[in-house]
């Protein structure tokens, strides 16, 4: 299957923002049901426009995209929040630009983070790869790696909790031994 232009450029450029994208409708929404719907609605709305013309800066686009779309249904609905209204009012996206310095800091951060990953015990280390990075569902996991679901969903627990710990940390400290003393310490502390 070849993709044209348009179908590279959402896939590439649109669909990674997903995750972030679905996190603005959920603030900015009072039915958390609706947000899969809305979120095809902006990407529809993203896809014909860019038909027409592709914009510069995507990340401004989709979110001010998803603004419009939340404004709409809201004066469309019967009762209308003056909340909802103001709030979308006050978000400004467009000075969310990548300058040179969030690229060098966001470059660092994933150094970091492959050095946090590394430094996870190897078991740890698969299921955290598998589940997080390739995608796969909590069961398929398990299924590769021949080890119950349970054990899966304990390991990405605790390799996201230490991946989080070393990067709000700023540095790795992990090793087999450190990573079972934090744990440890966690639970004590709970």
């Amino acid at each position: 299957m070849v993709l044209s232009d348009l179908d590279a450029w959402f896939v590439s450029e649109v669909l990674p923002m997903e995750a972030a994208l679905t996190r603005f409708l959920r603030r900015n929404w009072r039915d958390d049901a609706e947000v899969p719907d809305l979120r095809q609605d902006v990407y529809v709305r993203i896809y014909e426009s860019a038909s027409r013309s592709m914009p510069d800066q995507v990340k401004p686009f989709v979110f001010a995209t998803a603004r419009n779309l939340l404004i709409d249904r809201a004066r469309r609905a019967q009762i209308v929040s003056i909340e909802i209204i103001a709030d979308l009012d006050a978000l400004d996206f467009s000075a969310d630009e990548l300058t040179p310095e969030r690229h060098a800091a966001g470059r660092g951060e994933l150094r970091l983070l492959q050095t946090a990953l590394d430094a996870l015990p190897s078991k740890c280390r698969r299921v955290v790869e598998m589940r997080k990075i390739d995608g796969l569902s909590q069961r398929e996991v398990a299924t590769q790696l021949g080890i119950t679901e349970d054990t899966v969903e304990r390991q990405v627990s605790r390799g996201v909790r230490a991946l989080a710990d070393a990067l709000l940390s700023g540095g790795v400290q992990l090793d087999t031994k450190a990573f079972g003393r934090a744990q440890n310490e966690r639970r004590l502390s709970t």
